[in-house]
This record gives structure tokens, C-alpha cells and sequence, in this order.
């Protein structure tokens, strides 16, 4: 799932539920939140990215990332001669400015701990 599908399907739930006036039990309905947020998350670390994307993301040159992937320490989601890397493969330079996921969300491992806990009543 798209971040954009789960904000439209999320979204139109709300509207559903204030239009009728609906009263519902909200430990059920940020569980189904929850799994779909989970889905976004799981969906944007298998996307593949161009080198270039990569390393923009990562903090390393293009070129770099190629040599990680010909010495087989990065995975190659790509084509041979059109190497691509999956974002949960990127590996990150220390003392990089860029976060990761970056022009994503991908912090959402901590917000989803948070609303589990919440949701279990820890």
C-alpha cells in the first residue's frame, strides 16, 4: 500500500464515520490503521531505487554503490548493466546528513511501536 492509498482509504473511513455519526471501538480500528501503516512501511523499504536515488539516500557517490554491488556486499535489484538497489539494502555512510527514507516517511517503526502500545493498553 501506497502512502497515498492509506492516506485516501483513511481519510474516507473518517468521513464515513462522521457522516453517520457512527460510534465505534477505537482499539479495533487502530489495529486495522496499524496493519495498513505497516503495509506502507514494508512497501517503501522493498521499492527499488536508480543509483542516483541510492545515493542521494545513503551519502555514498553512485559509483561507490556500484563497487558495493560488483563486490556482491549490496544486493542488486536491477539489471546487470542497469544496477538498482532496494531501499532497506542502501547502506548508510556515517556522518551522512541524509536520513534515510529521505522525501519518505520510514520513521514509522517508532509511531507504530507507540500506537501497538497504546492499542495493548501498556
Amino acid at each position: 500500500m501506497s502512502p497515498e492509498e492509506f492516506a485516501t482509504k483513511w481519510s474516507k473511513e473518517a468521513n464515513a464515520m462522521r457522516h453517520l455519526g457512527a460510534m465505534v471501538n477505537g482499539a479495533a480500528i487502530l489495529t486495522d490503521v496499524l496493519a495498513d501503516f505497516e503495509s506502507v512501511i514494508s512497501g517503501q523499504s522493498d521499492e527499488v531505487l536508480t543509483m542516483a536515488q541510492a545515493s542521494k539516500e545513503s551519502g555514498y557517490s553512485a559509483d561507490h554503490l556500484r563497487l558495493l554491488i560488483r563486490q556482491t556486499k549490496i544486493p542488486n535489484a536491477g539489471r546487470r548493466r542497469a544496477p538498482r538497489i532496494r531501499r532497506r539494502d542502501i547502506p548508510r555512510k556515517p556522518g551522512s546528513r541524509t536520513p534515510p527514507g529521505t522525501g519518505r516517511y520510514l520513521s514509522g517503526a517508532s509511531a507504530l511501536r507507540v500506537a501497538r502500545s497504546l492499542v495493548k493498553g501498556d
